[in-house]
Parts: C-alpha cells; sequence; structure tokens
C-alpha cells in the first residue's frame, strides 16, 4: 500500500515522528506537501481532506495519513495504526497499549515543549509574548523536562532483556518517537540537554542505536530529512536556555 502523509513542507514538527516510522519501515509514502501542484501537491493539498464536506470523517489539522480509503489524523493514532502494519510494535495487547501510552506521554511533553515559547497563543508570535516565555521556560529547564526524562529513563531500566528499548526486545516505533523528542530538545535546549546528559545513559544510547540503524542512517543524511528550526515545535532561542 501506498501512503500519503499530510503534513506542512518545511517544518518537521509532529509530522517527524510518522515520518520515522515510514522510513525505518522503508514503506511506499508520499509527502503531499512537497509535490508539484499539477500533481495534486501544495500546501492547499493540505486541507483537501480538511474542507471537503464530503469527507464523513475530517482531520482537525495536519498531520494525518490517507490509507486507501481510510484518513487517519493525530500523531500517536496514526502510530497506533501503522505500527501491527511496518512491525514496529509486538504483537501482543499489552505490549501495543504500553507503546501507545508512552507516546501519548511523549506527546504531551513534545505539547510543552511547544508552550514555552508560545505560552499565550499559538496565533501570536514569538515576540508578543516573549515575557511570558522568559518566566515559563526556568520551570520547563528544571522541573518538566527532567520529570519526563526520568520517568523514561525508568521505563527502559524495568524492561528487563529489553535490550535498551523501552518496550520488548526490538525497535518500536516509540523508539523512534523518543529519538526524535531527544534531538528536539537538544536542539532548543543546547546547554539545559548538556547538563543533563549524563543522568538518562540508558536514553542517551536508545538515541545512539535509532541514529545507527540503517534505514534510520540513510534518511537522516537524504533530501527528505528537515532540519529543526524555527517554525516547528521544537525552537531555539538563546534567551529560553538560561
Amino acid at each position: 500500500m501506498r501512503y500519503e502523509l499530510y503534513y506542512w513542507d518545511g517544518i518537521p514538527g509532529r509530522g517527524e515522528f510518522v515520518r520515522l516510522a515510514l522510513e525505518e519501515a522503508r514503506a511506499d509514502y508520499l509527502e503531499v506537501a512537497r509535490l508539484p501542484k499539477r500533481q495534486g501537491g501544495g500546501t492547499s493539498a493540505l486541507m483537501r481532506f480538511i474542507e471537503d464536506e464530503s469527507v464523513r470523517r475530517p482531520p482537525f489539522a495536519p498531520p494525518y495519513l490517507k490509507a486507501g480509503k481510510l484518513i487517519i489524523g493525530q500523531t500517536a493514532n496514526i502510530l497506533q495504526f501503522l505500527g501491527p502494519r511496518l512491525h514496529l510494535v509486538p504483537n501482543d495487547e499489552a505490549s501495543r497499549l504500553w507503546v501507545h501510552q508512552l507516546q501519548l506521554t511523549i506527546g504531551d511533553l513534545v505539547t510543552e515543549a511547544h508552550d514555552v515559547h508560545h505560552p499565550l497563543s499559538s496565533g501570536m508570535y514569538y515576540e508578543e509574548q516573549k515575557r511570558e516565555a522568559l518566566k515559563a521556560a526556568p520551570h520547563f529547564r528544571g522541573e518538566r523536562i527532567p520529570k519526563f526524562l526520568d520517568y523514561f529513563e525508568r521505563v527502559i531500566r524495568r524492561n528487563r532483556g529489553g535490550r535498551g528499548h523501552l518496550v520488548g526486545n526490538a525497535i518500536s516505533y516509540v523508539d523512534l518517537s523518543m529519538y526524535q523528542l531527544l534531538g528536539g530538545l537538544c536542539y532548543a535546549f543546547p546547554k539545559t540537554m548538556k547538563r543533563l546528559h549524563r543522568k538518562y545513559p540508558r536514553l542517551a544510547a536508545l538515541s545512539q542505536h535509532v541514529a545507527r540503524r540503517p534505514n534510520i542512517a540513510a534518511y537522516l543524511v537524504s533530501e527528505r530529512r528537515l532540519a529543526y528550526n524555527e517554525h516547528g515545535i521544537f525552537r531555539y532561542y538563546p534567551e529560553l536556555d538560561g
């Protein structure tokens, strides 16, 4: 099956968590916003299934995935759908629910990271809420990042026999998402993450393991991989890094 991924061009954002799963599995997929308009692509194409009144179950916003007749929205929901189809989740129900739970927890931290630089509204520029962002950043750096990473480090430690994975003893989509999360935090808060690095050896090892996987390594040096930038979720503003 050829999948169609709908997300903003030029922004890694939440779409990157889905891309990593598709790339790890070498799935056949199209990045619709990057297609020429004559092929039905471009930014305007992202609204196709959101605004079309004939779509009975429209997504709220990108990212969403078209798989055959299905249109699936929300990052964690997309990955829950793709997991068994791309062999990126264990076979038993308990493990699949556990992977999904961890993915949702990653999503919570992603939202908090975004809200540091946009604490008032996503519809306002950073400069319009910089004062509030400067107030929010110390708590996020000092309390929220360690609280989440403490938890994920503990999850790996308790996964006995898991060879450093979050769930089971093989790669799952939540391992890939953890790699993207850690990379985003290192981009947005480099001094903070450098200071915390030694505290989380298992998470660091997992991130290195993901980056060395052949399909991921090839993707990371390809033109398909989008660099972190100040238009996505993880944004680097030196003043917010303390």
